[in-house]
């Protein structure tokens, strides 16, 4: 059996346990998928994230364990391939929406998230890819190439006619709007930022990871981010494609939406554009920091098993989430932001499941407090479903709803003149789609925070 993904970290998986029961077929991907312990831990009721879908259903199929059962089923087929198209585990596997819960939350840590990337990597070789999978999957090239496609999307939203003619032919819901890019991209004022701040001695430089989504469809939060690094005395550096690079002048992009539709290749592609040109920073002792944690655990986590060599371990030490930089910062006590009081009334803060799966709403809670008499709460809101292009689906956008319904909208309505903090791109956006817009990234929130912005209030 081929696989599309480097599973040589497992190698040695299962080795000398009698009880594993690694698959027939797979090779050391069977032996990722075998370190399950069918504890069902996966199962029970708490206050945990994974799995989103099993959690709302309440089918064992859905719970991380149960796609376990069904992948070791098939690749202990004789006919592997027929087995995976089984309709049974085509749909547990569809309806994992990436949350990474397991990675954290699992005894064993099973990575189902990489798992459904194979999976989906086997299937789009069996049969190809739709025009939906390869919108979405291509989404960083033609938002840099094709800008003229950008009114489609405000035509679509405003349009009902559109979205009905849309929904028919590429399946997406018509209930809830597209994420509109915005009119002016990050990249067409980030140089004169770049170097608007002088940098105190004693501070590391920062070269500062803009995603495809902040650079294209919330640069807000990226100038943000900047005003922030600045007050606080840090020389930021925007990471760019080296000279050499294909394509020098196309952002970069570390290659989550070509992987979360089964392209390896392309992921790799992109995930290896990044690398190279963030080594040369790392190498030079800078931080790279990033803004989107999507972006940041793909770059950690997931392009380790794009076969990439060594220098991808070397970049990954040295990447950190924005909240994680400033907290680690302030622990060192070399962190002094002139922040004051924002106006009275609390923060409703909804962590993005893959921050909770590194670990970093530690990192949110002490960068909140760097606010004087900043009163916040973290909501106990589990994933809210949208899960990158799930919630836009047509086929999968009742059960987004409902994942958004379990605790996170509830509570939003409970307090409806709370500040509302979510530094997840996906997370803001399903809040829009449900109708309201209030969440804002820690950047921004911080930023309004500025003394310096007293005037501006």
């Amino acid at each position: 059996m081929k696989t599309f993904l480097d599973w040589s970290g497992y190698k040695d998986a299962g080795m000398g346990d009698a009880y594993a029961d690694i698959p027939r077929e797979g090779g050391d991907f069977a032996k990722a998928v075998a370190v399950c312990i069918n504890s069902r831990q996966c199962e029970a009721n708490g206050k945990q994230v994974m799995c989103p879908s099993y959690r709302l259903s309440g089918n064992p199929n859905l719970s991380t364990g149960g796609r376990v059962r069904l992948l070791k089923a098939a690749l202990n087929s004789d006919l592997v391939e027929q087995a995976l198209a089984d309709p049974a585990l085509a749909e547990a596997m569809d309806l994992c929406v990436s949350c990474k819960g397991c990675k954290r939350e699992c005894e064993v840590n099973v990575d189902m998230p990489l798992i459904k990337a194979e999976f989906l990597a086997q299937r789009a070789d069996r049969q190809g890819l739709g025009v939906r999978s390869r919108l979405f999957a291509h989404l960083p090239r033609w938002l840099h190439h094709a800008p003229w496609l950008k009114p489609l999307v405000r035509w679509q939203n405003s349009l009902p006619l559109l979205a009905g003619l849309s929904g028919r032919l590429l399946g997406l819901t018509t209930h809830r709007p597209l994420p509109e890019p915005a009119a002016n991209p990050f990249e067409l004022q980030d140089q004169a930022l770049e170097s608007a701040a002088v940098k105190r001695e004693g501070l590391p430089e920062v070269v500062l990871l803009v995603d495809t989504f902040s650079r294209h469809f919330e640069p807000g939060v990226a100038h943000a981010a900047l005003q922030v690094l600045h007050a606080g005395g840090y020389r930021v550096l925007i990471a760019r494609a080296e000279s050499a690079d294909a394509e020098p002048d196309r952002p970069l992009c570390c290659g989550r939406t070509y992987l979360a539709q089964g392209l390896v290749e392309e992921a790799r592609h992109e995930a290896g554009r990044l690398v190279r040109a963030l080594l040369p920073h790392v190498q030079a002792g800078r931080l790279v920091v990033g803004l989107e944690a999507s972006c940041v655990l793909g770059l950690r986590d997931d392009a380790q098993a794009l076969g990439l060599g060594a220098e991808v371990e070397i970049v990954a030490r040295q990447t950190l989430l924005f909240e994680e930089f400033l907290a680690r910062e302030s622990t060192a006590k070399r962190l002094h932001l002139p922040l004051q009081a924002l106006p009275g009334g609390e923060s409703l803060v909804h962590g993005h499941c893959h921050q909770k799966a590194v670990g970093a709403m530690k990192s949110m809670r002490k960068v909140l407090k760097l606010v004087p008499g900043h009163e916040f709460r973290l909501l106990d809101s589990g994933c809210c479903g949208m899960a990158g292009t799930f919630g836009l689906e047509r086929e999968h956008a009742a059960l987004s709803s409902a994942m958004a319904e379990q605790v996170l909208l509830p509570a939003l309505r409970a307090a409806p003149e709370a500040r509302v903090i979510a530094n997840g791109f996906s997370c803001r956006q399903q809040m829009r789609a449900h109708g309201d817009a209030r969440a804002q990234h820690l950047a921004e929130l911080l930023r309004d925070a500025l003394a310096s912005r007293d005037g501006d209030r």
